[in-house]
């Protein structure tokens, strides 16, 4: 009998498509791409892309970045901290192929990412999905006297979502604004505490929320008798989630060393080991960001509000736990899947006026923030998949420490004075 996850339409679909063994026109799949010289690796994706000379360019830039910009972008401002930008390969996504790029300093990440993606697309590559941009908003307030706050909030709750949305036509014009607002009460301190929700459509939208917030709470003393706490937006995007899943044949697996049934059954043992250990969940989830945070920061977007709502959703339960879940079909293929927080944009601040950001935007086929939202989560999965085939067989040094022996042979030609380091 099968399981539910058999019967999914992600598992036909692949199915049908190792069956019929087609490839799109434009592949994301560049074989010894990694081998090239850099200049042939920009010119190929730039190619592959459709990207204009300007966008190749900017791309290509080992600082692209000017003085007015750098000063706009932080205070203090004295030069720029470059970080190696590559381009992930292999990438499928609801069959669309997609070009990843990524800016980490970290040896290895590259080749994990597009090799899991390189697994993923043997059984169709990745399905994708997100829910509509909603950010929220906290206000909280502090009751000088007690009051039925539940019966005035209900009964305002309509006004107070249209008040928040005066002044944001452009948005609201978009599809966009406050749609929703809720509230709890935290007894110790006596503290109503509203959740505004505001689907900010394109951006990732800290500032819109923190300007509606702190604009509802100037008319909260008039409907409650309280005096204003914090308001401020919560990182923890529970209604802005994406989510990504993938199905990897057992055969994937094979190798000399390794029978491929064997390496399905080590991945979902880690996956467990990850479920019902907090020490090895939290190295587990290091390894995932390691494939979010750079297309994060390749896109201009906060990696940092990324990475705080990952952690808190890891234990939402009361328990930290892995963010990709990995289990063994019926049939013995590789199913994993993984949904979090993902509060990303397109718009806006960095994203709009960082040229390499810009670039790398177009470099995906400009997507929309839901689209974004979807790529990264699947590169996420990816580098998961990859980092457990390989501790669910040869090891993770074995590969890691190959890539990582360029940075030791320069260090080596450095501290001999055969090179120098500026």
């Amino acid at each position: 009998m099968d399981t539910p996850q058999d019967r999914s339409p992600l598992i036909t679909a692949s199915r049908e498509s190792r069956e019929s063994n087609t490839e799109p026109k434009v592949s994301s799949r560049l074989p010894g791409f990694y081998e090239l010289p850099i200049g042939e690796r920009l010119n190929t994706v730039a190619k592959a892309a459709g990207l204009s000379e300007s966008d190749r360019f900017h791309l290509g830039q080992f600082g692209c970045l000017n003085g007015e910009l750098t000063d706009v972008f932080i205070e203090n401002a004295v030069g720029t901290f470059s970080l190696p930008l590559g381009v992930a390969t292999n990438f499928l996504v609801n069959g669309r192929e997609v070009l990843v790029p990524m800016a980490v300093e970290e040896s290895s990440v590259l080749a994990a990412a597009s090799h899991g993606a390189k697994l993923a697309r043997l059984g169709g590559g990745f399905k994708a999905s997100a829910t509509d941009p909603v950010m929220t908003g906290q206000i909280q307030l502090f009751l000088t006297k007690d009051c039925e706050f539940d019966t005035i909030l209900s009964s305002r709750k309509n006004d107070l979502i249209a008040f928040a949305n005066r002044g944001h036509d452009s948005l609201l014009a978009r599809g966009g604004g406050a749609c929703d607002l809720d509230w709890h009460f935290i007894p110790e301190m006596k503290s109503v505490v509203i959740h505004l929700h505001i689907d900010t459509r394109d951006a990732m939208g800290a500032n819109i929320v923190n300007t509606m917030c702190e604009r509802l709470s100037s008319v909260m003393p008039e409907i409650l008798p309280c005096d204003i706490g914090l308001r401020i937006l919560t990182n923890l995007t529970e209604r802005r989630l994406a989510r990504a899943e993938c199905l990897v044949p057992a055969s994937a697996f094979d190798s000399s060393e390794f029978v491929g049934t064997e390496v399905v059954d080590r991945i979902e043992k880690a996956f467990l080991f990850a479920h019902s250990d907090v020490h090895r969940a939290t190295t587990n989830n290091k390894g995932i960001m390691n494939g979010i945070d750079p297309v994060l920061i390749a896109t201009g977007n906060d990696w940092r509000a990324v990475e705080a709502g990952a952690h808190a959703w890891a234990c939402r339960d009361g328990k930290y736990r892995p963010l990709a879940t990995w289990r063994k079909t019926l049939h013995g293929d590789l199913h994993g899947s993984m949904e979090i927080p993902m509060a990303v944009g397109v718009v806006g601040g960095v994203t709009k006026l960082h040229p390499a950001a810009q670039a790398a935007l177009k470099l995906m086929g400009n997507p929309n923030a839901n689209t974004l939202a979807q790529i990264v989560v699947a590169t996420g999965l990816a580098q998961n998949l990859s980092a457990l085939r390989a501790l669910a067989s040869e090891g993770i040094q074995r590969g890691h420490m190959s890539l990582h022996q360029k940075n030791l042979d320069l260090l080596q030609r450095r501290s001999s004075g055969g090179i120098n380091s500026n």
